[in-house]
């Protein structure tokens, strides 16, 4: 029955990614883009002034290959979480890669052993509480505008998710063309044990995985391995950590704009990898029954009678990490999860970029800066969650969090008329 589900898991993974070749290829004939290929090396003197002045120490670095191009995120002593320098470095290095017709396609990796851990919460948290909410908007902003850019980019796409790739780290490589995951790679969404919620295109990706994957992922937080991504989909291809240098060797010398052909270099190096036995994955269909019910407070409900009916070790393990997250934030999220299966890409961007104002405010809840003090700055892991359990969050403030903000306030503006979403 497993290996039924793998199949049709992988078949769905195979017409999406169809489905998003087609989708690409329409923009390009809708814009009469076209690639020429590269027949010398180009440097990055190229690249116009403001781009090549890095006064940020080099956060994001820049590579020049044979006709395509590499971007490094640089911050190894904090996992290369992102902050909104990076964000627009980000914007401005893919904006003019986009635009310069010798240039097949970008690449995506970081530096130590970290793709990326995801957005700085720990700079966020002390913006926050220096009552710096412009910078603060500013950051998820930008970010969110970078991601929405990937996720529509004119040309292919590799991210290689070389060890961590959490939160924001997932956000920006996964809209992505193709996701190379290696046997270092943990992912996780850990949002609601912080006090926060999946954003940075989490809402939209999470719940297009397979059966209630979405679910699970985003209200527990819990990591999956390099097999269980390319099990549901968030990676197209694996390989060992060891060899990603001859990948990179290889990418680095093509000189194509075509993704069947990027697909078939790295089919020369991958391999074929399935999850082990503990892997949650041979407990989808619990999982389906627990995670499809309509509260949290159901699901937990359905959790405690399976692990008192089966002692189930995967069940007492998953109730433990519902109960360490914000009972607030395990509310937004599973509505937000659930929301973004009827959304585009876009729609999902501008509604997370409310919900994360909204939860910075402070107006309803405090949780994010006080997950963030417990996990990462006092260190203590005794969060004083505000409410303090599921039965004290009212509907009225879930609400609260998908409501409009104020009219002074606007939402964030991306160019969808210029870039069209994909469903």
């Amino acid at each position: 029955m497993l290996l039924g589900k793998l199949v049709l898991i992988r078949a769905t993974e195979e017409r999406r990614k169809k489905r998003m070749q087609s989708f690409k290829a329409s923009i390009v004939r809708r814009c009469g883009y076209t690639l020429r290929a590269l027949t010398q090396y180009r440097t990055l003197s190229s690249l116009p002034e403001n781009v090549l002045n890095d006064d940020l120490d080099n956060q994001v670095l820049a590579e020049g290959r044979a006709s395509s191009r590499m971007a490094i995120l640089n911050r190894p002593s904090v996992l290369n979480a992102l902050n909104t320098n990076m964000g627009d470095r980000l914007n401005n290095l893919y904006t003019f890669w986009e635009n310069d017709p010798d240039i097949g396609f970008v690449m995506m990796k970081g530096s130590g052993r970290a793709f990326c851990a995801g957005g700085d919460i720990v700079a966020l948290y002390h913006l926050i509480n220096q009552g710096k909410l412009e910078e603060s908007k500013n950051f998820f902003r930008t970010l969110y505008s970078f991601i929405y850019l990937l996720g529509t980019y004119l040309k292919p796409h590799v991210a290689i998710l070389n060890g961590i790739t959490m939160g924001g780290g997932a956000g920006v490589s996964i809209p992505g063309t193709l996701r190379i995951a290696s046997s270092r790679t943990v992912f996780a969404t850990p949002e609601t044990l912080i006090g926060f919620h999946p954003d940075a295109g989490a809402s939209f990706y999470l719940s297009h995985l397979p059966g209630r994957l979405g679910e699970y992922l985003g209200l527990t937080g819990e990591k999956l391995n390099a097999a269980e991504m390319m099990a549901c989909g968030l990676a197209t291809h694996y390989s060992l950590s060891e060899r990603l240098p001859l990948i990179e060797e290889a990418l680095g010398k093509l000189i194509t704009d075509d993704p069947s052909v990027i697909e078939a270099c790295l089919e020369k190096y991958c391999d074929i990898v399935y999850p082990d036995q503990m892997s949650v994955f041979h407990r989808i269909e619990i999982l389906d029954k627990c995670f499809s019910l309509d509260t949290v407070e159901e699901i937990i409900d359905s959790l405690e009678r399976e692990a008192a009916a089966t002692n189930a070790a995967w069940c007492s393990s998953t109730l433990r990490r519902l109960k360490e997250a914000s009972p607030l934030s395990l509310k937004v999220s599973l509505r937000s999860i659930r929301q973004g299966r009827y959304e585009t890409f876009d729609q999902s961007l501008v509604r997370e970029y409310r919900m994360s104002l909204q939860g910075i405010s402070k107006q309803i809840s405090g949780d994010f800066c006080e997950g963030v003090r417990a996990r990462m700055v006092d260190k203590d892991l005794a969060p004083k969650w505000s409410p303090p359990s599921l039965e004290q969050v009212s509907e009225d403030m879930v609400d609260w969090y998908f409501s409009s903000l104020s009219e002074s306030e606007p939402d964030l503006e991306l160019p969808t008329k210029l870039r069209e979403a994909f469903n």
